[in-house]
């Protein structure tokens, strides 16, 4: 299986594409928020993945973080 290399981007690329901080994509990574595989001893992330997890952040808006009252 051949791997196309559009396909799969360095964390630090992730971060470039996303907006997202380096290590925000590293604990995306650890929380299986997104998929990651190490090639040689670069983790590097799936870019459909990272696009998905962008996509559906967007949709939760205002409403992660502390509540306050109006």
């Amino acid at each position: 299986m051949a791997m196309d290399s559009t396909d799969w981007l360095t964390v630090n690329e992730a971060a470039k594409l996303s907006g997202y901080d380096p290590e925000h994509i590293r604990r995306l990574v650890r929380g299986n928020e997104i998929k990651a595989r190490k090639f040689s001893i670069v983790w590097m992330v799936n870019r459909e993945s990272l696009l998905h997890y962008v996509k559906k952040a967007q949709t939760w808006g205002n409403k992660r973080g502390r509540k306050t009252e109006n």
